[in-house]
């Protein structure tokens, strides 16, 4: 199955923030910027972030249930194959970043097994990035 790009624009607080973690720590290639917004190439897909330096509440929000973890809404992220989520997971650790749910594998045994950890940017936008051992799994029920 191929799949298009998708494009996400995410609202940051701090642009060398926001280039220090989705380029330096993510490993994201820089695209075009400008004062107000860069693009990344977050894994093949178009990431824009816009300055937004408007004062947010970076309470946890709303979490639903998901495999007993409260699962932040709204997030955005990845499905990877599981050697990269594993790459990544380890350099997330090394870099000491805070999960807000730890690497875990969920729906062990189940339809639907996947490894995934949930982490914040530095705007407090949470993402997911997450793994299964076959693609053909992604929409399985």
């Amino acid at each position: 199955m191929r799949l298009n790009p998708f494009h996400l624009a995410i609202p940051v607080t701090d642009l060398e923030a926001a280039r220090a973690f989705y380029g330096g720590m993510m490993g994201c290639e820089e695209g075009r910027s400008d004062a107000l917004w860069v693009d990344f190439n977050f894994f093949g897909h178009q990431l824009v972030c816009h300055l937004d330096t408007r004062t947010r509440d970076n309470s946890p929000g709303l979490q639903n249930l998901v495999d007993g973890h409260g699962v932040p809404v709204p997030h955005f992220g990845l499905v990877l194959d599981m050697q990269t989520w594993s790459r990544t997971r380890d350099r997330l650790k090394s870099a000491g970043v805070e999960f807000v749910i730890e690497p875990t594998v969920r729906f062990r045994g189940q339809v639907g097994e996947q490894a995934t950890m949930f982490f914040r940017d530095p705007a407090g936008n949470h993402l997911e990035i997450k793994a299964f051992e076959s693609l053909d799994s992604l929409f399985a029920r």
